[in-house]
C-alpha cells in the first residue's frame, strides 16, 4: 500500500456520510441521517454565520478563535470571503471539524461581481427581464468561480420613497414588473443549482422594508394586509415561484412586530402558505437588534422570538450560538425546531454538491479566465447603453452629430473611475480599478482625444466655485457641451437615506452658468435614486439620466451620445417634482374628492402649492425617434371566468431613426369589493422599429390580470367593468378602451 498516496489524499474524500450506502439516498434522507449523528451545538453551529475578518457589511465582532469555532462546528456559514484563496483556506478549516461539515460562503453580489452592471434600479429601467437574467449570469459565474456559494440578492422590496437610499438596490415602485425581474435575476443567478457556475439566490428584505417611514433606513413599517399582500408582497412570491433557494427578513418592524420574529411573515407567509423549502438568513444583526425594537428585552429573548418565528440562520449576532442550547434545555426550544432550521441549511449544502466536493468552488483556474472573459465586459456595455434614460432632448440635440468638431466635457465625474461602479460593488481581491471605463475614456475611444476639452467646474460637494471659469472658458472653446454631475455614489445605497435629494453642491449654479454661454448643453446626470432637479428640468434643452452603469459606464455613454445605441430605457421609480410630494406613484387610488388638474385645487386631494403629479412618471423615457399608436382593437368585450380577451394595436415608428418602443398596457377595475388603483401595469412589450415599419402589438386578458388579494386574502378576479389603457408611459396613454368581466 503506497501510505503517502492515501495520507495526502483530500480531506473531503473521508467525510462519514459518503459510505456507498449514502450514496443511494435522497437529498432529505442524507440530511436526516447527518442530523441523527450531530450534536446540539452542532445544529445550532450551522445556524450560526460569521463575517469574514477584513470586509463588512455592518458593525463587526472580532472573534479571539475563529477558526477554533469553525473546527468545533460552531459555524455554518461565512459572509465577506472572496476569492479562491481565502475560501479555501477556510473550508480546510471547517474540513477538521468531527463531521466535516462544508461552509457555505455568502457575498453581496448586488450587480456583478468583477464585472459591474449598473445598479439593480438603473438595470430595472431596461424593462427586459430576459437581459438582466443574463447580467445575473455573469455576476453569478464570476462570483462561483471565486469560491462564492451565495449572493444577498435579489432584492425585490417595492419602494416608493426615493429619500430611501436602498432604491439603488431594487427594481422601483411597480409589483407586476419588479416581479417580472425578481424572477429573472434569480434565475439567473442560481442557473442550475448545483452546477459550479451556479449561486444561491437570496429574496430580501422580507417583508415591506421599501415603505420605511420617512424614507429613513431601518425605520418602521405600518400597513394593512391589503396593501401588503397586493404591493408589497407580489415580487417575493415571485422569486419563490423562481425557485429562489434562500430569504433574507428585514431590519424593519411590520405593524409592531420586528420582521425578524415576525411569525406572520415568516411561519404563516413563507413556510405556510407558500411552502418555501429554502431557509431564512437574518439581516446583519438584526435577531439581537430586536432589543432595540423594545420587543424583547435581551439576546435569550432575541434567539426565542427569531427562531420560533422561522428565521433559520443568525447573521452576526452571536444570538443563537449564545442561547439555543439553553433554550432548548430549558424546554423553550423544541429540538425539532432546531432540526428543522438546521436541516434547510444543511440540504442547500447537499444540493451544492459541497458534501461531495468541498472545494469545487475553487478553482484558480477558472476563476483567472471567469474574470477576464471579454463578453462579460460587452454585456455590461450593452446594458449600461440600456439603462440610460433620456428625460429630455428640445431641439433635437442628441444624438451628437459626427461633424461637431469641439466637444466640451466638463463636471466633477467626468474622470471619475470607481464612482461609476455605484454602491454595493464587490472589492475584488487582487484586482485593481483599470478596467473600469470613465466618462472621459469612453468619449475618448469614441470621439478621439483631439475632439474632447475638459474642465472640472466644480466637485460634487461643497460651494467651491473657482472652477468656473475655466469650465466656461472651455465651453466658449466648443460647439456642444456635455456636463456630467450628480451624486457621490456612496450617497445611496444601505444608511444612506436623504431628506433632501436635490443635486449636491454648487452643480446646479455650474450648469446654469453654462447654459448662459449660448452652447449646446446636454446634461448627464448620475445617482442612485431619482434626484429633484427643477431648474434643470426648466432650462437644460437636452439631460440623459445615467445612474451608476458599471464598470462599462462610459463606452455606454458614449454609444447613447454619438447615436450608436438609441435610448430605449423607461422609469420604474417616479420622480417627483419636489420632495414634498413624497411618496408619490403612479398606482394611487382615487378619493371621494379626486383630484384631476392641477388647476382646481380646492376641496379635492391636492397641494395649494405644488402639482400632485410627478416630474417624470413612472414609465417615461424618450427615444431618438418617435412612436405612434393606432388601431386597438379586442376580439371580445365580455370576459367570462376562465377566458381571455385578445388585445391588438399597431405601433409606427414616425421619426427618422430605427428605435425600440416598450408598449404599456394597463388595467382599472372600476367598482370592486376594495378601492382600486386608478391604473395597474399589467403587461407590456418591447418593439424595435425601423423608420416608417409598423407592427402588431397582441396582448392578452385573463383572470390572472385581474384579480387581487381582497378582504379574505383571497386572489381572485371580481365581476364589474374595468379600463384598459394603452401607451408610452403611465401618463402617456394613447389608446383607452373598456370591457366587462362576467
Amino acid at each position: 500500500m503506497n501510505l503517502k498516496r492515501l495520507f495526502f489524499q483530500p480531506a473531503f474524500l473521508f467525510l462519514p456520510l459518503f459510505s456507498a450506502f449514502s450514496q443511494q439516498l435522497t437529498v432529505d434522507q442524507k440530511v436526516a441521517d447527518l442530523l441523527s449523528r450531530m450534536t446540539l451545538e452542532e445544529k445550532i453551529g450551522q445556524m450560526n454565520q460569521y463575517n469574514d475578518d477584513w470586509i463588512a457589511t455592518g458593525p463587526v465582532t472580532l472573534d479571539a478563535d475563529k477558526a477554533g469555532q469553525i473546527r468545533n462546528g460552531q459555524v455554518g456559514s461565512l459572509l465577506n470571503c472572496v476569492g479562491t484563496a481565502r475560501t479555501r483556506k477556510w473550508q480546510e478549516e471547517a474540513l477538521k471539524s468531527r463531521l466535516k461539515i462544508p461552509l457555505l460562503f455568502g457575498q453581496d453580489v448586488i450587480h456583478g461581481y468583477k464585472t459591474t452592471f449598473p445598479i439593480p434600479l438603473a438595470e430595472s429601467c431596461t424593462w427586459d427581464p430576459e437581459l438582466l437574467k443574463k447580467s445575473a449570469r455573469v455576476a453569478a459565474v464570476e462570483a462561483s468561480s471565486a469560491g462564492i456559494h451565495w449572493t444577498f440578492a435579489p432584492m425585490v422590496d417595492i419602494a416608493r420613497d426615493p429619500r430611501w437610499g436602498r432604491v439603488m438596490e431594487g427594481s422601483g415602485e411597480d409589483p407586476y414588473l419588479g416581479s417580472l425581474i425578481a424572477a429573472a435575476r434569480v434565475t439567473g443567478f442560481q442557473g442550475t443549482l448545483g452546477s459550479t457556475d451556479g449561486i444561491m439566490a437570496c429574496a430580501k428584505h422580507f417583508a415591506a422594508y421599501g415603505a420605511a417611514v420617512g424614507g429613513r433606513d431601518y425605520n418602521t413599517v405600518d400597513m394593512s394586509d391589503y396593501l401588503l399582500w397586493n404591493v408589497y408582497l407580489p415580487p417575493f412570491l415571485a422569486a419563490k415561484n423562481a425557485g429562489v433557494a434562500t430569504f433574507m427578513n428585514s431590519f424593519n418592524d411590520l405593524n409592531g412586530v420586528p420582521a425578524t420574529g415576525n411569525a406572520y411573515l415568516q411561519r404563516y407567509i413563507l413556510k405556510g402558505r407558500w411552502k418555501f423549502d429554502g431557509f431564512v438568513v437574518s439581516d446583519w444583526g438584526s435577531i439581537g437588534e430586536m432589543i432595540n425594537h423594545g420587543s424583547v428585552k435581551d439576546g435569550y429573548e432575541a434567539a426565542l422570538s427569531a427562531v420560533t418565528a422561522g428565521s433559520d440562520m443568525d447573521m452576526e449576532s452571536r444570538s443563537y450560538k449564545n442561547h439555543l442550547a439553553t433554550l432548548v434545555k430549558e424546554g423553550k426550544v423544541p429540538v425539532a425546531l432546531i432540526d428543522e432550521a438546521a436541516g434547510r441549511i444543511l440540504k442547500k449544502k447537499f444540493e451544492l454538491g459541497l458534501f461531495d466536493d468541498p472545494f469545487r468552488f475553487c478553482d484558480p483556474e477558472r476563476e483567472k479566465k471567469a474574470l477576464s472573459n471579454p463578453d462579460h465586459a460587452r454585456l455590461a456595455r450593452e446594458v449600461a447603453a440600456k439603462s440610460i434614460v433620456l428625460l429630455k432632448n428640445e431641439g433635437e440635440i442628441l444624438p451628437v452629430p459626427e461633424s461637431v468638431r469641439k466637444i466640451a466635457f466638463i463636471g466633477p465625474l467626468v474622470k471619475a473611475v470607481k464612482q461609476n461602479k455605484g454602491f454595493w460593488d464587490v472589492e475584488v481581491p487582487g484586482v485593481d480599478s483599470s478596467f473600469i471605463v470613465s466618462q472621459w475614456q469612453g468619449l475618448v475611444n469614441r470621439a478621439g482625444a483631439d475632439r474632447l476639452l475638459y474642465a472640472e467646474g466644480c466637485k460634487i460637494e461643497g460651494t467651491d466655485k473657482s472652477g468656473f471659469p475655466e469650465a466656461l472658458r472651455v465651453a466658449e472653446a466648443a460647439d456642444v457641451v456635455v456636463v456630467s454631475i450628480g451624486e457621490r455614489r456612496d450617497l445611496s445605497g444601505e444608511a444612506k437615506s436623504r431628506a433632501n435629494i436635490t443635486l449636491p453642491g454648487v452643480q446646479t449654479d455650474l450648469v446654469l452658468e453654462l447654459l448662459k454661454t449660448g452652447k449646446p448643453v446636454i446634461v448627464l446626470i448620475n445617482a442612485g435614486r431619482p434626484l429633484v432637479f427643477p431648474e434643470l428640468s426648466a432650462k437644460a434643452p437636452a439631460i440623459l439620466y445615467t445612474w451608476w452603469l458599471g464598470s462599462e459606464a462610459g463606452n455606454a455613454i458614449a454609444d447613447v451620445l454619438f447615436g450608436t445605441v438609441n435610448p430605449s430605457a423607461r422609469l420604474t421609480l417616479s420622480f417627483p417634482v419636489s420632495v414634498g410630494q413624497i411618496p408619490i406613484y403612479y398606482n394611487y387610488y382615487n378619493t371621494g374628492r379626486p383630484a384631476t388638474t392641477d388647476s382646481n385645487r380646492f376641496y379635492n386631494s391636492s397641494y395649494l402649492d405644488e402639482s400632485i403629479w410627478p416630474k417624470y412618471e413612472f414609465g417615461y423615457g424618450l427615444s431618438y425617434t418617435t412612436f405612434a399608436y393606432s388601431d386597438l382593437k379586442l376580439d371580445r368585450k365580455e370576459l367570462d371566468a376562465g377566458g381571455k380577451i385578445t388585445v391588438t394595436l399597431k405601433v409606427t415608428n414616425t421619426g427618422k431613426r430605427a428605435g425600440t418602443e416598450t408598449v404599456q398596457l394597463y388595467l382599472r377595475d372600476k367598482v370592486a369589493s376594495m378601492v382600486r388603483p386608478v391604473k395597474e401595469l399589467k403587461d407590456f412589450a418591447k418593439v424595435t422599429l425601423a423608420p416608417g415599419e409598423s407592427q402588431t402589438v397582441t396582448f392578452l386578458i385573463t383572470d390572472e390580470k385581474l384579480a387581487f388579494y381582497n378582504a379574505r386574502l383571497e386572489f381572485a378576479a371580481e365581476p364589474g367593468e374595468f379600463d384598459l389603457m394603452i401607451g408610452a408611459s403611465s401618463r402617456d396613454i394613447r389608446l383607452k378602451e373598456s370591457f366587462t368581466r362576467n
